[in-house]
């Protein structure tokens, strides 16, 4: 008898072969053949491993068009499903200086046209700006209905993804969700991401936010959701997330959606680290009831 599939999707996001493409030169267009060689149905863009392709352009519309044409191509040729492009570098939507924030707004549209060409159903968006939690609160909601507004014409949704600072805040970017109160606007709960600063000039987290916590909180705006990882025990288990009870919480409340497998440990090489965060997932997911 064969064994019930999966309460989701698997898809792969782009962030985990960042190394492959920028240290070994790895053309980021085999994404789609990398992905279906190691089982996985949907892709999740990440825009910045496209440049400087795309920077020196300048994002111009003939080099965004080229973009969107080879992307398709190499989908259409493997048989994958875009789902999602994640955007990075284009400016900060919750900035407190108005003209800033508009032209962040503005930057992030031809990513919405790309994702609608592409036939995703979302483009994930960071809300760094103002550091201050009431003025980060207001710019996000006014940076997020501008965009959401726009991307609602064209069918796609603006996803807010759990990414430092007061975006790692689970109750304040819930509440933000709350206020802006669009059906095209929602979160990306990532398992990790939940350092909210860190001391400075390091990578150590000094403020976390407690990632179930969390999880729990932007789950009922998600739509869609990233399995992190980084390091393994013997077992195959995440040491410092429990899989188990984040798919517990992910499947209580509804999702079925894709859950992107991101790997961003440097113990495994990034295929074997995105192959143990796959069976970990489909492990884990044999446990959720």
């Amino acid at each position: 008898m064969a064994e019930p599939a999966p309460f989701f999707t698997l898809s792969l996001a782009q962030w985990s072969i960042h190394r492959m493409i920028r240290e070994d030169g790895v053309d980021p267009y085999t994404f789609a053949e990398k992905a279906k060689n190691w089982g996985f149905t949907g892709l999740e863009y990440v825009s910045q491993l496209y440049n400087p392709e795309l920077s020196d352009a300048e994002y111009s519309e003939e080099a965004m068009a080229s973009f969107v044409n080879k992307s398709n191509a190499e989908a259409e040729k493997h048989g994958m499903k875009n789902v999602l492009i994640m955007i990075d570098g284009q400016g900060n939507l919750a900035v407190s200086d108005e003209a800033e924030r508009n032209e962040t707004v503005e930057k992030h549209k031809r990513w919405v046209d790309a994702a609608a060409a592409m036939g995703c159903h979302s483009i994930r968006v960071n809300l760094n700006g103002s550091l201050d939690p009431e003025e980060w609160k207001m710019n996000s909601v006014d940076g997020l209905t501008k965009l959401s507004t726009y991307a609602k014409g064209k069918n796609i949704n603006i996803l807010v993804e759990n990414h430092g600072g007061l975006s790692s805040n689970g109750e304040m970017h819930a509440e933000v969700m709350k206020m802006v109160n669009m059906d095209n606007c929602g979160t990306l709960p990532d398992f990790g991401n939940f350092c909210i600063t860190r001391k400075p000039d390091s990578r150590e987290c000094e403020l976390e936010y407690d990632k179930y916590k969390g999880v729990k909180e932007l789950m009922p705006y998600a739509k869609a959701v990233s399995a992190k990882s980084n390091n393994f025990d013997a077992d195959g288990n995440e040491i410092g997330i429990d899989y188990v009870k984040m798919l517990q919480m992910v499947k209580d409340h509804g999702y079925k959606g894709f859950i992107g497998v991101e790997y961003e440990g440097s113990v495994l090489d990034e295929e074997a680290g995105i192959k143990a965060t796959k069976d970990l997932l489909l492990k884990a997911a044999k446990e959720v009831v």
